[in-house]
């Protein structure tokens, strides 16, 4: 199923040079798009590439138009963000085509007399709802999914197979969890009296907003008093932890193995690169990027970019900057010592 280049520009906006009329029937990368296709170019340095592209439409910013208008034929849509724009049209040519599943509940579900199920709810195949649970309009929740007691799943959320979603757990509008992922287990949390582990019990909630993304096998724990709280917008990847009573702010995405330890309170538009790690009881103000593999070991109280890895190295160099590493204590004696004298040296000419 195809669309009119004039129907994106309507939808979302743009600098259409070309045949309103043209229908493209899909989006492509680069080095993919066919004559069907409409492709996108959001690096500058990929403008030789586009300009010779066997893409029918090309989606571009302003600042590269002029080049590739000089050698590409096709049609233009000229737009401040090119990848925005790609996001928004991938999005609605897979609407064209999504299937959407039918309200109802499967005869094989299980639902509490007292769940609350919206009617144009999707309840998919072997599903458990607890006692007081709700479920909101147009919600789908796919094969396999628990919803524990007094959980809530709002509007429009999409739960995909095999989702676990403990009691008293909430997630607003729009939300995603992807297959595996578990919300709401038990924080981490015991006193230790005499080496032996008491268990703390872990009553607080996992609050999550609107328009969450959560990854495949991601876990939140549930607060020990208070809740774990995750804002509106928050992207999570897959595989990660997120400890108990952790506040996660707004529009804030993380990127696949982060593990965020317990209480620990980050800012809104913050990004984490994949494998980072956040220790517990830190605070991380808004907008700071943590990049790939750095341990977060202190409070991030300024903005900006953030790293905190050795670069990767022959082993054998490695081991001798580790060897230097576990000597710069001795080595910082040393030099205190040889300041010492220089000073008294000095003293002692200059008297």
């Amino acid at each position: 199923m195809g669309t009119r280049l004039g129907t994106l520009v309507e939808r979302f906006g743009g600098r259409l040079m070309g045949d309103a009329n043209l229908e493209v029937t899909g989006i492509a990368p680069l080095a993919d798009a066919g004559v069907s296709h409409i492709s996108f170019l959001s690096n500058s340095k990929l403008r030789a590439q586009a300009r010779d592209s066997h893409a029918a439409a090309l989606i571009v910013a302003e600042k590269d138009d002029e080049f590739i208008a000089a050698g590409y034929t096709g049609a233009r849509i000229v737009v401040a963000n090119p990848y925005v724009y790609f996001a928004r049209a991938a999005q609605y040519f897979e609407s064209l085509t999504a299937f959407v599943p039918a309200p109802g509940i499967h005869a094989s579900a299980v639902v509490a007399d007292d769940a609350h199920v919206a009617a144009s709810a999707h309840i998919g195949a072997r599903v458990v709802i607890e006692s007081g649970a709700v479920i909101g309009e147009h919600a789908v929740i796919d094969a396999g999914c628990y919803i524990g007691r007094e959980a809530e799943v709002g509007e429009g959320t999409h739960f995909f197979a095999n989702v676990t979603f403990h009691a008293h757990c909430i997630i607003g509008a729009r939300g995603i969890i992807h297959s595996g992922a578990v919300i709401g287990t038990d924080g981490f949390g015991f006193a230790n009296e005499g080496g032996v582990y008491i268990k703390i019990p872990q009553t607080g909630r996992v609050v999550i907003g609107d328009d969450v993304d959560i990854g495949a096998n991601t876990t939140i724990d549930r607060g020990a008093l208070a809740d774990t709280i995750i804002e509106d917008g928050v992207k999570l990847d897959n595989q990660i932890q997120i400890g108990h009573n952790c506040h996660i702010g707004a529009h804030t995405a993380m990127a696949g193995c982060t593990g965020v330890a317990g209480s620990a309170k980050i800012g809104k538009y913050c990004t984490f690169g994949g494998a980072s790690m956040v220790l517990g009881h830190l605070t991380i103000v808004d907008r700071v990027h943590v990049g790939s593999a750095s341990m977060v070991s202190r409070s991030i109280l300024e903005p900006g970019q953030y790293t905190g890895f050795y670069p990767l190295a022959k082993n054998a160099e490695w081991e001798k900057s580790a060897a230097i590493v576990r000597n710069l204590p001795g080595m910082r004696e040393k030099i205190r010592a040889l300041e010492k004298i220089i000073k008294t040296n000095k003293e002692n000419e200059e008297s």
